[in-house]
């Protein structure tokens, strides 16, 4: 009995050894804990501040909170073309939560007290990129706790993504950044034209990649210059949009292509299901455009035209419609 109750006694004191060297909040792949970014540049109080604004949509829920310093910059930004350095700064600050299979992705500027200091990336150009980079079905909120551009804050979402084990593909990320940066230039020189909004940039750009994905990664230059030109007209961007600014979209989506990021079977339901997403938030919009006749005249066309390539591209001819 004796000898019983020490070999018990072995194998408790190893067991709560063992138990010991896990941590509370290690992440691990299988984690869906929403993770909060928090600038390192924030002082206490800001970090404070800042974790409370990105965890309000949580109602208390767990969550848990990594540091994104200079050289995250460094790694995932600056492949793309910025010139970041492991000293600097960083203040916007993000959360991300996972949700169900086929939701999409959505993302909400928050404001940090009572004002929204992210001053010129918007939330559709951060949805465009983070599908891109390989995001899939998942709540964004990015907030600042001082005025910035906000172009680095996605920064810190595929540092969580690295650090739960789901690395992103570095050159979707680079496509990603690029593709921000673009969309946002076109907004900022447009943003005051009759005819122009942000949210039919986007929607085009988003419908564009839903175009793509119905032909696949072989899909050629002229093929991707034909489906920006009609997106263009679809979204009645054709008197605001000129022809620079077209061109730069265009070599965006080749970028996005050659990526690689057409060959995850769920980009083109992402990127449907976010330009759904588009529509229903910019719905006075959208609603003037999406008539019948519009509608008839313009999509229904294409949506045939697209069909036929893809079943063409796949070795099987179907007519539609």
């Amino acid at each position: 009995m004796k000898k019983l109750l020490t070999i018990l006694s072995i194998v408790l004191t190893s067991s709560i050894t063992f138990l010991g060297f896990i941590k509370p909040n290690q992440v691990r792949a299988d984690d869906d804990t929403p993770v909060v970014t928090i600038g390192t540049s924030l002082t206490n109080e800001q970090k404070q501040g800042t974790i409370k604004t990105l965890i309000q949509p949580l109602n208390r829920g767990n969550y848990q909170t990594i540091t994104i310093t200079g050289s995250d910059l460094v790694k995932y930004l600056n492949p793309s073309g910025d010139n970041f350095t492991t000293s600097s700064g960083v203040w916007s600050s993000a959360m991300i939560q996972k949700t169900s299979s086929g939701s999409g992705i959505n993302v909400k500027i928050l404001d940090y007290n009572g004002k929204n200091n992210i001053t010129t990336i918007t939330a559709n150009q951060y949805k465009n990129a983070a599908l891109t980079a390989g995001i899939t079905d998942a709540n964004i909120y990015v907030t600042s706790a001082v005025p910035i551009d906000g172009s680095g804050a996605l920064a810190g979402v595929y540092a969580a993504y690295a650090k739960n084990g789901d690395a992103l593909n570095q050159k979707q990320v680079n496509a990603a950044q690029d593709e921000m940066n673009t969309l946002s230039k076109i907004t900022q020189a447009n943003k005051n034209k009759d005819g122009y909004t942000d949210s039919q940039l986007n929607n085009a750009v988003a419908g564009a990649k839903n175009d793509m994905a119905k032909i696949g990664n072989n899909i050629s230059d002229s093929q991707i210059r034909d489906i920006v030109n009609n997106q263009i007209k679809i979204n009645h961007l054709g008197n605001t949009v000129n022809n620079n600014q077209k061109n730069q979209i265009i070599n965006l989506l080749i970028e996005v292509r050659d990526s690689g990021a057409l060959k995850n079977g769920d980009f083109k339901q992402q990127a449907s299901a976010l330009s759904q997403n588009i529509q229903k938030n910019a719905k006075s919009i959208f609603d003037k455009f999406n008539t019948p006749e519009n509608r008839n005249w313009f999509q229904q066309i294409w949506d045939n035209i697209v069909s036929f390539v893809s079943h063409l591209f796949g070795g099987t001819m179907i007519l539609t419609k």
